[in-house]
């Protein structure tokens, strides 16, 4: 009955328009599988979109099935392995594999914790996000993803309790969210370089080096509440440690060091270290 459950949620997201807008860990690990078999080039985003839609009776006419766009039992088994299994149906631990695992890679993801890529298998990357979630979430950091894991997965994504300014006025060039087989956790600023960039809010310095993780010269800044905020890819660091600021001050100017195709200001929020979406709450 559970496994008809799920099958018939994701038949309803992929069929009504209404549930189409939302994002579903199951479209995403049937996108990732859409992926892997050559059928679907959009962003892993868990929404049952037009494209994944028609990625799925691509999938259908090659298996010679009926050409519905409706992900139901026979296409999940056309996609072998990473079909199955379903979520919540086992443990999930260090070198596992499967359309649970994507799924799992998803809801760590757009609860702050990404993993790096998207694809279904459980490394160390998704490893380690996941023992950092559980400890957020106050379970035992164990890595194995069972039952109360998957409950505190299902609640909403944590927000940032405080407002914050825009650190520039200038326009996002790539938001908080998807990106590929990837996620973004936070907002790029198309910013020229030099501009001089601002405190989203009061608070203190708690990080102004040049870090080595691809955030290039970066200033990290803690607020009340659990909040933190960065700003990445300087091309300057004007505060030190230890210094507090307030809301508006000059933390240095943009640039593009560390991981970075052009100028531009990476601006991040993490709640506790949960990487939470500032276009929420930045005005």
């Amino acid at each position: 009955m559970v496994r008809a459950l799920l099958i018939s949620v994701v038949v309803l997201a992929l069929a009504a328009p209404a549930a189409a807008a939302a994002s579903s860990a199951d479209i995403a690990a049937l996108q990732v599988a859409l992926r892997a078999r050559g059928f679907y080039a959009g962003s892993v985003d868990g929404v049952a979109g037009p494209a994944t839609s028609a990625a799925v009776r691509k999938l259908q006419r090659r298996r010679g099935l009926p050409a519905d766009g409706v992900a139901g039992p026979l296409t999940r088994r056309a996609l072998g392995r990473r079909g199955r299994p379903r979520l919540g149906s086992r443990p999930l631990t260090l070198n596992a594999r499967g359309w649970d695992v994507a799924g799992l890679q998803f809801l760590l993801a757009t609860h702050g914790f990404p993993s790096g890529t998207v694809d279904g298998g459980l490394g160390a990357h998704t490893d380690a996000a996941l023992r950092r979630f559980q400890a957020w979430a106050g379970l035992s950091a164990d890595g194995v993803a069972g039952a109360g894991t998957l409950a505190a997965l299902r609640r909403s994504p944590p927000r940032s309790p405080l407002r914050f300014l825009r650190p520039v006025a200038d326009p996002v060039g790539d938001g908080f969210g998807p990106r590929g087989t990837t996620f973004h956790s936070g907002l790029d600023l198309v910013a020229p370089r030099g501009r001089a960039v601002h405190a989203g809010a009061s608070g203190c310095v708690e990080v102004a080096h040049r870090d080595t993780g691809g955030y290039g010269k970066l200033v990290v800044l803690r607020h009340g509440q659990g909040m933190t905020s960065w700003y990445a890819h300087l091309s300057r660091i004007g505060v030190r440690p230890g210094q507090c600021v307030a809301a508006g001050a000059i933390l240095g100017r943009v640039g593009s060091t560390g991981r970075s195709t052009g100028p531009h200001l990476h601006f991040e929020l993490r709640l506790r270290g949960a990487a939470v979406d500032p276009s929420r709450v930045t005005g």
